[in-house]
């Protein structure tokens, strides 16, 4: 038996066959060979499917009916024993399966046999959904895996057809779906404003093959939550109102939204801010429709610009709140004047103001918009310029004087707008300070000062004059010292001006002083003024007459006793001038009628009585000098009279037998630092016969001088003027006579001075210097010193060789800078002289290393808020606080005056300020000034502090652009030097000229004082020489009395030299000061 298969379209066909064997008993009794059969069938076959087909047999050639018992409707038989279908069988909704019985008849006899038929499912059911249409609500904001909703399906069919497996399509990925349960669940965030509503379509699909599905349509519906916070449409609103604006008057209308919906998207306006804040508020917000009024007047001078902080709130729980902003711009109308911030400025300016230099800051304000940007300035004034910025200034064609005006009141009017504008006042008084512009200026003195010679101290001193100069400044500027321009032990001057004589002067000893004085006011920097004054002394009767010997001896031969003969003549000298010095001889005891005496030669003289004299007659006489002197205040009237006595011892013998000097005094002079034993001159005495010899002795300075057998005088040591320049010697002369006799004469010894070359401390001396170093820069200041009295300001400094890059100071010794371009990396070396008044000088030798490291390029120019003399000052400790700041070293390469100034300040500005030009050196190499530069800037509020405490609070600095100058400018820089240079030593050449031609003529004029006092001294020699033994004088006699008048006239000259140094000193002074004047403010290092 087989079974066969076979499908056409979705119906399914078997078929099967059996080989059946039937046995023939003898009759036919037909039967089925199974009692029970097994079928299947699929549903839904169309009628006639064969289900199976039963075996049977029989005996016979009868005929066998075949018939179904039950189920007859929905089965047949055939003969051939076919079971097929008389109806489409269902599965799902009819029995899945049926007991057919069926029989076998041959008309005498049956059988039966059951055929159980099973029919089996085909999937021709789809799935069905109990809803085609599902809605669902979910809330935005459900948790991902959250479940929504199950939307189930039925299959009628069974087994794999009714296995249904569930799918989505749409959602936007937002959903899935379980493929068993076909539970709906949450897969994505839901935001309900971006999609408020899912079409989302179920599919389910069953397992059968082919597959049968279906569909269902599920509507997730995301319901709203408060999650989103309510947002303007602008983040910031403006708005222009005029200030005169009224109250209520609508500005802008504010708009906020929310996507969310009902009450969670219902907004509310409210402002929770407003800046500046008020009381009540300016501005008022209608909560439900966003629109912004005002709600009180708007002053622009007050507020120009309100910041409001609004919010726009929505109504769910809890509420959500968008911010914002408006800012509201108040337009200015033109309705405030100008405001000045005092109603009066003053400010005080040195008269030294530099023309065009800014003095203050007019501050004014206009509570306008604009302010006073667009004002300007109304006033009346010639002196001064106040420009668009209110910065006054002094005009640059003006130059201040506080001596013709001391201040200056104007009104300044503000004028806020070009037409039409509003205005405001304000008194500006200016007042000029007293800069020290004047010089001290001397009274009419006069020439000469008097004073009585005597014994003055400090305790005690003399007045000699009251000298009150002016001063035009006012201030320390104008208060005025006197003092003497050299330290004199002998005067002063008291603070009220008067010249006092402080120390001993002596008539005799000096009787003029040459007194430079020097007149200094207390300004800053001060200033000075000279002149020369000279005091004579009034003689005072201080001084007795002196009689030329101690006592005069002198022996007569009786032969040449005759009336008249000249016996010997009384020398005394006064040192006192006039009447004072006016001596009168008179014998005082011991009246002899044989000796006259002349009162006013002092000539002794035999009278007509000398007849009686006999031999060996001795005469001694006491002789009287007086003088005529009157003391200058008296009290008494009376005649106050010197009176000296001396012994006249006279003897007449037949021959002479006493010793006796030649002269009775004695002038020689010696120069000073001689060596010892040095002959300064001889005196010669005469024993009256060549029986007797004489010897010599000094009474006087015996450990300085020593006189031999000869008389010579000798020095014991080097004498110096500058300890003692007058000496006076007692010489002894003795003859051998028993008892001897002796004599005494004096001698003036007068040290001389003896120019001395000048001397330097050091022969070589070491500097370096930048070849970028401009025109005179100081290199090294050189001093020598002269061992001479009075010298040492009198010494000229002068290069040995003329140098193109260096060159000296006459004066001060300073080396300078010529041009040191072409010498970058050499070593010059320069001879420098110091040269006396006497011609005599000394040389020292200057070696200056000439640094080429830098170039001008690293010249860094900072400028200081300082005076230059103040900076010039303090250049040490401000090398140490740069070099200390930069830690560089830091060379000051040069200090200049600069006026300089912003317009822009707002207060009183100093006009002159200091530029200090330097270069910075690391190691051995100079940094660039781009480096230095941008280090102190960086550095800047380090370099102002460390700086301040050199130059003191208020000290400010700033970093100069250094000006690029070409090589023509260098040149006539030093072109220009080199003129300057010239010129100051033609002034000196010609200052020194006047001063040789004065000092001639001062010489000439001493020479013939000289030659008067001459004629008046009457000295003993010269009296000698008139009598009638002059033709007896020896060649010997003959020579030292003209040595002698060579010492007397080179005494005089000395005295004149004393009087020519003083002038000298004051002419030097005086070439000083001009020099001092005619430097330059800039100075370098």
């Amino acid at each position: 038996m087989s079974l066969s298969t076979s499908s056409v379209g979705a119906i399914i066909y078997r078929s099967s066959s059996a080989q059946v064997t039937i046995s023939a008993p003898g009759d036919s009794k037909p039967q089925f060979l199974q009692k029970v059969y097994q079928g299947t069938v699929e549903e839904e076959q169309d009628p006639g499917v064969v289900i199976l087909r039963v075996n049977f047999q029989t005996t016979g050639e009868i005929p066998v009916t075949l018939q179904v018992q039950s189920e007859a409707d929905k089965f047949s038989i055939s003969s051939n024993g076919e079971l097929t279908t008389k109806v489409k069988l269902d599965f799902d909704d009819s029995p899945h399966n049926y007991s057919v019985e069926i029989s076998i008849s041959d008309g005498i006899t049956s059988d039966s046999a059951i055929i159980e038929v099973h029919v089996t499912d085909i999937n021709d059911n789809s799935p069905v959904f109990a809803s085609t249409t599902v809605t669902k609500s979910v809330p935005e904001g459900t948790e991902v895996g959250s479940n929504v909703t199950i939307v189930p399906a039925t299959d009628k069919d069974s087994n794999f057809n009714k296995e249904i497996r569930y799918s989505l399509r749409g959602g936007e990925g937002m959903f899935s779906i379980d493929p068993i349960s076909g539970m709906v669940s949450v897969a994505g965030a839901l935001d309900r404003e971006t999609t408020a509503n899912y079409s989302l379509l179920v599919v389910a699909e069953d397992q059968g093959r082919p597959a049968r599905s279906a569909t269902a349509t599920l509507m997730v519906q995301v319901s709203d939550i408060n999650d989103n916070v309510p947002k303007f449409f602008e983040s910031e609103y403006e708005v222009e109102v005029l200030e005169t604006k009224e109250v209520e008057t609508r500005l802008l209308t504010l708009s906020a939204v929310d996507p969310d919906e009902g009450a969670n998207g219902r907004l509310t306006y409210s402002i929770f801010q407003q800046s500046p804040t008020s009381d009540p508020a300016v501005f008022e917000l209608d909560a439900s429709t966003g629109t912004l009024w005002l709600a009180k007047p708007l002053d622009y001078s007050e507020v120009k610009m309100y910041t409001l902080m609004v919010q726009a709130s929505d109504g769910g729980v809890p509420s959500l709140v968008g911010n914002g902003s408006v800012l509201v711009k108040v337009k200015d109308v033109n309705n405030n004047p100008p405001e000045f911030s005092k109603d009066s400025y003053n400010v005080a300016v040195s008269e030294n103001l530099a023309t065009g230099a800014s003095i203050l800051t007019l501050e004014v304000t206009d509570r306008d918009e604009g302010g006073f940007s667009k004002g300007h300035f109304l006033y009346t004034n010639d002196t001064f310029d106040i420009n668009e910025q209110g910065v006054v200034s002094l005009r640059k064609d003006i130059i201040l004087d506080r001596e013709t005006i001391d201040s200056y009141l104007f009104q300044v009017v503000a004028v806020d707008q070009p037409t039409d504008g509003l205005r405001g006042t304000a008194q500006l008084n200016i007042t000029i300070l007293d800069y020290n512009d004047n010089a001290p200026q001397f009274p009419s003195i006069p020439d000469p000062l008097q004073i009585f010679e005597g014994e003055y101290s400090v305790e005690v001193p003399g007045e000699v004059f009251t000298i009150e100069p002016t001063d035009a400044d006012i201030g320390p500027n104008g208060e005025v010292n006197l003092y003497l321009a050299s330290p004199n032990p002998l005067f002063r001057f008291r603070e009220d001006g008067t010249l006092l004589a402080i120390g001993s002067l002596d008539r005799e000893s000096r009787e003029t002083y040459e007194l430079v004085v020097k007149a200094s006011d207390k300004g800053s920097p001060k200033r000075e003024n000279i002149t020369t004054i000279r005091v004579s002394l009034i003689d005072v009767n201080d001084n007795p007459p002196e009689f030329s010997s101690s006592s005069y001896v002198s022996s007569i031969l009786l032969k040449d006793v005759e009336e008249g003969k000249l016996v010997l003549t009384l020398s005394a000298t006064d040192k006192d001038a006039g009447n004072n010095s006016r001596i009168s001889y008179s014998f005082s005891t011991g009246n002899s009628p044989y000796l006259a005496l002349n009162s006013e030669t002092g000539a002794v003289t035999l009278t007509s009585d000398s007849a009686d004299l006999t031999e060996d007659t001795t005469l001694v006489l006491t002789a009287m000098a007086t003088d005529h002197g009157h003391p200058p205040l008296n009290s008494t009237g009376q005649l106050n009279l010197f009176i000296s006595h001396v012994v006249v011892n006279l003897r007449i013998v037949s021959f002479v037998e006493a010793v006796a000097f030649e002269r009775s005094s004695y002038n020689f002079s010696v120069p000073e630092n001689q060596p010892e034993g040095e002959t300064i001159g001889e005196v010669w005495a005469s024993s009256g016969s060549d029986l007797y010899e004489v010897a010599y002795k000094l009474k006087t300075y015996t450990d300085l001088f020593s006189v031999n057998s000869d008389g010579a005088v000798l020095t014991t040591t080097q004498l110096d003027k500058e300890q003692q320049e007058w000496y006076i010697l007692d010489v002894e002369a003795m003859d051998t006579r028993t008892p001897p006799t002796s004599a005494i004469t004096t001698i003036r010894v007068h040290v001389e001075d003896v120019n001395e070359s000048p001397q330097f401390p050091n022969k070589v001396y070491k500097a370096s210097v930048y070849s970028i170093a401009p025109y005179k820069t100081p290199v090294i200041q050189v001093k020598a010193s002269d061992p001479d009295v009075g010298d040492q300001n009198q010494l000229v400094y002068s290069l040995s060789a003329d140098s193109p890059s260096f060159d000296v100071e006459p004066v001060s010794g300073m080396v300078f800078v010529v041009s040191a371009m072409g010498e970058a990396g050499q070593t010059t070396v320069l001879e420098v002289k110091a040269t006396d008044s006497q011609g005599l000088y000394a040389e020292a030798t200057v070696e200056v290393m000439v640094q080429g490291s830098a170039s001008s390029s690293d010249v860094v120019i900072i400028s200081l808020n300082q005076p230059a003399n103040t900076v010039e000052k303090k250049l040490p400790e401000l090398e140490k606080s740069l070099s200390k700041v930069l830690d560089w070293t830091v060379n000051v390469l040069q200090v200049s005056s600069s006026s300089e100034g912003s317009t822009n300040s707002r207060g009183l500005r100093e006009s002159v300020r200091t530029s200090v030009s330097f270069v910075a050196v690391d190691g051995d190499e100079v940094v660039s000034s781009e480096e230095v530069t941008k280090k102190l800037q960086s550095q800047s509020a380090a370099v102002n502090a460390q700086l301040a405490l050199v130059f003191g609070e208020g000290f400010h600095f700033d970093v100069e652009t250094r000006p690029q100058s070409s090589t023509s400018n260098q040149a006539a820089v030093i072109a220009l030097g080199v003129l300057l240079a010239l010129s100051i030593l033609g002034l000196i050449v010609t200052v020194t000229l006047i001063i040789r031609f004065k000092k001639k003529t001062h010489q000439d004029s001493d020479k013939e004082t000289f030659d008067i006092d001459q004629h008046s001294q009457g000295y003993t020699n010269r009296n000698w020489s008139q009598t009638s033994e002059q033709a007896q004088m020896s060649p010997q006699e003959s020579r030292t009395e003209g040595k002698q008048q060579r010492m007397d006239k080179e005494t005089a000259q000395c005295n004149r030299w004393a009087d020519e140094e003083e002038t000298i000193k004051t002419d030097r002074l005086q070439q000083d000061k001009e020099s001092d004047t005619d430097d330059s403010h800039t100075s370098a290092l």
